[in-house]
């Protein structure tokens, strides 16, 4: 449902830049806000290409961000951080180029980090197939892949 025109042409620019400027942005997350904003179709596309063609929309800039950010911050794995991008419509070539930026060491050191902690919270779980259940399906849930789960378990829960 589009509602009835918020902005002004030239108040969307200037919102639109302040907010660029503030954070990275994707373009689908712009055009949802210049949907709800009520801009026309055409007004839209002209914002848009405005915004990338004065750099304040980059789609690479903002994958690469992305990446950093859930891999340091919330230690997401691969899997769920591809599956969030292709959620806000970035390029193959995008995403393939921020994954890429992922240091081995930084991501093998958070899964291992992840797993031990899961392992110490379910300390009074008796039973170790149970607790090796809930430590892949948790390391799952986080978005690593299954042959690295399958070490940092094996690893840490040796009998």
């Amino acid at each position: 449902m589009k509602s009835e025109c918020k902005y002004s042409f030239l108040e969307a620019k200037a919102k639109l830049e302040a907010l660029c400027a503030y954070q990275e942005r994707c373009s689908s997350e712009l055009q949802k806000k210049l949907y709800n904003w009520g801009i026309d179709f055409e007004d839209q596309g002209r914002l848009l290409s405005h915004l990338i063609s004065n750099n304040f929309l980059n789609e690479e800039r903002f994958a690469e961000a992305f990446v950093s950010g859930k891999v340091n911050i919330k230690r997401w794995g691969k899997i769920k951080i591809i599956q969030h991008l292709k959620a806000k419509r970035i390029s193959d070539y995008s995403i393939k180029k921020s994954i890429a930026t992922i240091e081995d060491e930084v991501y093998f050191r958070n899964l291992n980090q992840l797993a031990e902690k899961k392992v110490l919270s379910l300390s009074k779980e008796r039973e170790s197939y149970a607790k090796k259940t809930k430590v892949y399906r948790f390391l799952a849930s986080k978005g690593y892949e299954t042959e690295f789960i399958r070490e940092a378990v094996d690893l840490l829960m040796k009998p």
